[in-house]
């Protein structure tokens, strides 16, 4: 359970403003000759249908007994344990003064055995045939997982794909005929409205908490694209990656973190929209990784009352008091060549944009190569504007999440006895080379790695984790630096794109 001590309120904002997140069934195929097959959420998981509360509207349901939503939630909500194994890791060693006088200036390390950890969390069961929504840092550095439903079954979980920028992760357990929820609207939701938080909260078990909703599209500054449902239901540490749920029993949001000086609860929690997690889920199903569009603009909310003065008397020269102020276009991104600075965007195809966080919540449905209609405050009138949303790589294509098997090696953490021979302190070699990118850039067996992309590498893991960051860059380029056993040194630039 993250614990956010403070609103992170900045004069301006980077906005990756990520679409990649969409609501249930907002999401619409774009037909053509060369369109790629893509899917709504409804298509990717054999999810439950929530006709039978069609006629129902929760907000006409206050005051209501939560009973039945209590109880066809419970069954959805699973427990979630997250272990990572005892490794061995080597740690710098407390320095002497014989180090100091006659040592050779890197000083001394040693190996150390960690003790094996185990974190706990929720998550939610989304598809009949066991897929499951939790929280990115629930299971983030997971050896292994294990999933415990409420009727006591425990069965072993597997990652699907995992999304950090949002803090969303999917997960998957074998078999069929699973109690899934029935997933519902977030955008639907009014301020007011009566929810319940289900999880697992301090590791006590199935646990139901009430309370409203108390604001919509909040940002934290917590992660790169955010739009949260601020609540009273009482959330604590364990709730993360549990429901969300209005008053029909519904899935309205993800349980993410806290708003507590202490690390308990205090009065408010937040949750992930489910016009987020369902966009997020599906690409993690369908790609491996999230298909993000990028407006390509750096923005700040009009009307903040924290700004510095000089930038509350420029935005009021802007001669309107609500949107997101443009004070950045980026370099051939979607906005490139048609908003320009000092633009205020105050909708996105039709819904008002009023902050931020609701830009985000707003783009989110959308993909790379969809069509959008911006309007926008400039020279004290509105214009609208028809732009083609953009990936991080400037284009339209799909983006993959490349694995270490693109690279066509084998590797090693460097051992001590070849640390002491060479005078290295840290470094991956590579154990074999076969074919693949790490190939075609001409590295040889026996390259011993010292930083990829100007991170220093001390284990495979850290290699790898370099590498899928870099898939998701504009460049996919891999800079390697590093050294032959013999002493030569080497430098080399490994393409990660892939067609």
């Amino acid at each position: 359970m993250k614990k956010v001590t403070k609103f992170a309120v900045g004069a301006m904002a980077l906005v990756a403003v990520s679409a990649g997140v969409s609501g249930i069934t907002a999401y619409s195929l774009l037909k053509g000759e060369n369109r790629r097959a893509e899917y709504t959420f409804e298509d990717s998981f054999r999810t439950v249908q929530g006709a039978r509360m069609a006629a129902m509207d929760a907000a006409a349901l206050q005051p209501v007994d939560l009973t039945q939503a209590a109880e066809v939630t419970l069954n959805s909500v699973v427990h979630i344990t997250s272990i990572q194994r005892s490794k061995t890791k080597t740690v710098p060693a407390p320095a002497d003064i014989f180090d100091f006088f006659f040592g050779d200036g890197r000083g001394r390390q040693q190996q150390v055995q960690t003790p094996e950890q185990k974190g706990f969390g929720s998550g939610v069961i989304i598809s009949k045939d066991g897929y499951i929504v939790t929280n990115n840092h629930v299971i983030d550095g997971a050896d292994e997982i294990s999933v415990k439903l409420h009727d006591g079954r425990e069965l072993k979980g597997r990652i699907i794909g995992t999304d950090p920028t949002t803090d969303l992760a999917l997960v998957k357990i074998e078999g069929d005929d699973f109690p899934a929820i029935v997933v519902g609207n977030s955008d639907n939701l009014k301020v007011g409205e009566w929810v319940l938080a289900v999880g697992n909260p301090f590791n006590l078990g199935s646990t139901v908490t009430a309370g409203v909703v108390s604001a919509k599209s909040r940002g934290l500054g917590a992660n790169q694209v955010e739009s949260f449902i601020q609540t009273d239901a009482a959330i604590n540490q364990g709730n993360s990656g549990g429901a969300l749920v209005n008053a029909k029993g519904e899935l309205v949001g993800i349980n993410a973190m806290l708003y507590s000086p202490t690390g308990a609860y205090s009065g408010y929690g937040f949750a992930i929209p489910v016009s987020i997690m369902t966009k997020v889920v599906t690409d993690l199903k369908q790609y491996g990784t999230v298909q993000r569009a990028l407006l390509g603009i750096a923005g700040r909310d009009v009307g903040n009352e924290l700004y510095p003065d000089e930038i509350k008397e420029e935005q009021k020269k802007l001669g309107i008091n609500e949107g997101v102020q443009v004070v950045e276009v980026t370099e051939g991104g979607s906005a490139d060549g048609i908003l320009q600075n000092n633009d205020v965007i105050i909708e996105i195809n039709g819904k008002k944009v009023k902050t931020m966080a609701e830009l985000q919540g707003t783009l989110v449905k959308y993909r790379p190569g969809d069509k959008i209609t911006v309007k926008v405050w400039r020279d004290q009138k509105t214009k609208d504007f028809t732009l083609t949303l953009k990936n991080a790589q400037g284009n339209t294509k799909v983006v993959k999440s490349a694995d270490m098997q693109i690279l066509g090696a084998a590797f090693r953490e460097l051992p001590q006895e070849l640390k002491r021979q060479l005078n290295l302190g840290y470094g991956v070699q590579v154990t074999g080379v076969n074919e693949g990118r790490m190939k075609d850039s001409g590295i040889q067996k026996g390259f011993i790695i010292l930083k990829a992309n100007n991170k220093q590498l001390k284990t495979v893991k850290d290699l790898e984790d370099v590498m899928k960051a870099a898939s998701q860059s504009p460049d996919q380029v891999l800079f390697m630096t590093g050294v032959y056993p013999s002493g030569k040194r080497a430098n080399y630039a490994v393409d990660l794109s892939q067609n």
